[in-house]
């Protein structure tokens, strides 16, 4: 595992929630990759090792989008969403993740 670079408490904080959407499972049953939100700044290697040191599974890419938030009204004010960082981490072939919870 690539654990040794990074601090835990580091590594602890990278993934921010599970992404569940239709896009988000179409993509887990086709390629066999989990969707994160991440924070800005992590790094490719860093969300692959937070994902091995939580879950402890093999991961074989990770890939990352960058989206911009969009600016919504809210009757006069005007607000902005943040920017979301998102990570499509493909896990090795026979390895799974279990998000919902449950003890494995």
């Amino acid at each position: 595992m690539s654990t040794a670079k990074f601090e835990e408490g580091r590594l602890m904080q990278v993934l921010v929630a599970p992404i569940v959407s239709e896009k988000a499972t179409m993509v887990a049953e086709k390629s066999n990759a989990v969707t994160f939100k991440v924070l800005q700044d992590a790094t490719k290697p860093e969300i692959k090792a937070a994902v091995e040191l939580m879950f402890k599974v093999e991961v074989k890419g990770v890939s990352v989008v960058n989206t911009k938030g969009k600016t919504k009204r809210y009757g006069k004010s005007v607000g902005r969403r943040d920017n979301v960082r998102k990570a499509y981490v493909t896990l090795q072939p026979g390895q799974e993740l279990n998000l919902s919870g449950e003890a494995a």
